[in-house]
């Protein structure tokens, strides 16, 4: 189906209208795909991860079913991993990349393309505002008056603590660390350390400790064959 030249706007970051019956009805499909994920309850990895594509739009066909559960597990290993409730408008423009963490609480308004970089964790109740309003409350108008959005950016390696908050338009850069109650308002440098409201750089991160190894619990991890699955 061709896109609209409404929903092309809104794509673009231009002015649009939020309540045209197309948008509604994209909203409306995300918000029951969201429910039925979040109110699953005790399922297979197979059967979240097919939920899960159900929220995003992916058709990807799932891989065979294996012999095992373990088996099974692991050929989902590197699908996301998205702890309920989450809420979204669209879903359809939220792009994660491989073993992304996303912990409970999230809200992530995906008026403009939403994309997270591979390994990324974010915290719990982490709240993603790609969409915003004209400041001017005539053109505003409510539910009748056009919106705008700016893409977000989030890119590989990075951790984002409870209750950041990203405006939209943002970068964050590679390898950097959000910490908690953020307000990110602007871009963030690649292995930097950011805080506060708004949020501002602490210090750079570390790179090369190996402390997993020699703090001793990749050591464990080995010996108890956990590491089959991540």
């Amino acid at each position: 189906m061709a896109t609209s030249e409404n929903k092309a706007r809104a794509l673009r970051g231009e002015l649009y209208y939020a309540f045209t019956p197309e948008l509604i009805a994209e909203r409306r499909r995300c918000s029951r795909a969201c429910e039925r994920y979040n109110n699953a309850g005790e399922v297979s990895r197979r059967a979240r991860v097919e939920l899960w594509r159900d929220v995003v739009g992916d058709s990807t066909p799932l891989a065979p079913l294996a012999t095992t559960e373990e088996e099974d597990e692991a050929l989902f290993a590197e699908d996301p991993w998205v702890c309920p409730p989450i809420n979204m408008d669209y879903g359809t423009n939220l792009i994660l990349g491989d073993n992304v963490f996303i912990n409970f609480g999230a809200s992530i308004i995906d008026t403009c393309n939403i994309s997270i970089g591979a390994r990324t964790l974010l915290a719990c109740n982490v709240s993603l505002f790609s969409g915003t309003h004209p400041l001017d409350p005539e053109v505003r108008n409510g539910t009748k008056g056009p919106e705008m959005g700016k893409e977000i950016v989030i890119e590989a390696d990075c951790w984002l603590g409870g209750n950041v908050t990203v405006w939209p338009g943002i970068t964050i850069g590679r390898g950097s660390t959000d910490g908690a109650g953020s307000v990110v308002t602007k871009d963030v440098a690649r292995y930097t350390v950011v805080a506060g409201n708004p949020a501002r750089k602490i210090r750079d991160v570390p790179r090369g400790t190996k402390e997993e190894v020699t703090s001793g619990a990749l050591a464990v991890l080995e010996k108890d064959g956990a590491g089959k699955a991540y």
